[in-house]
């Protein structure tokens, strides 16, 4: 079979790093299993972001309604809202998967120990995108971002860069 004409080169996808974050979580709140998986509430309790061109708080009260599906793997459905250093307030969403392989499992579920796994050893990306009204953040409206997430005491964190 030969590939479409149609196809073009369109180079390859670049990336420049935009910030680290860490959320701290409150205790999860466990919604309970429907149609289509296990449904569990982490809040966002607070946090910080720091980056090249931007950095500050995250705000309490945002955090991730997951769903986990029955092979294990997680689904992630997060909104947050960040404010800047300068006062300027970020909407910021994100979907990703979180795939623990089952030899991991048993030691993910131990909360004195999870956060010493090393995230090389699971598949944990998020897709992020923001909305704000702050001009000097305006140019977050048109970007794309990919992330990497991993475990830390007391919360998650996110190496997050931009899709160049």
């Amino acid at each position: 079979m030969t590939a479409d004409p149609r196809v073009k080169s369109v180079g390859d996808i670049r990336t420049a790093h935009l910030f680290d974050m860490v959320v701290d979580l409150n205790p999860q709140l466990p919604i309970g299993s429907g149609p289509f998986g296990r449904r569990v509430f982490f809040g966002s309790a607070g946090g910080t972001f720091h980056g090249p061109r931007l950095h500050g708080d995250v705000l309490p009260g945002g955090g991730d309604w997951a769903l986990f599906g029955p092979e294990g793997t997680m689904t992630l459905d997060v909104r947050l809202t960040l404010r800047t250093h300068d006062g300027a307030l970020l909407h910021m969403t994100y979907t990703g998967r979180w795939v623990t392989p089952p030899a991991l499992r048993d030691a993910m579920a131990d909360p004195a120990h999870r956060y010493r796994i090393d995230p090389a050893r699971y598949y944990f990306r998020t897709n992020p995108l923001f909305e704000t009204g702050a001009e000097p953040y305006a140019w977050l409206n048109d970007i794309v971002c990919v992330g990497s997430g991993y475990l830390v005491t007391g919360g998650i964190a996110y190496k997050v860069s931009q899709v160049l």
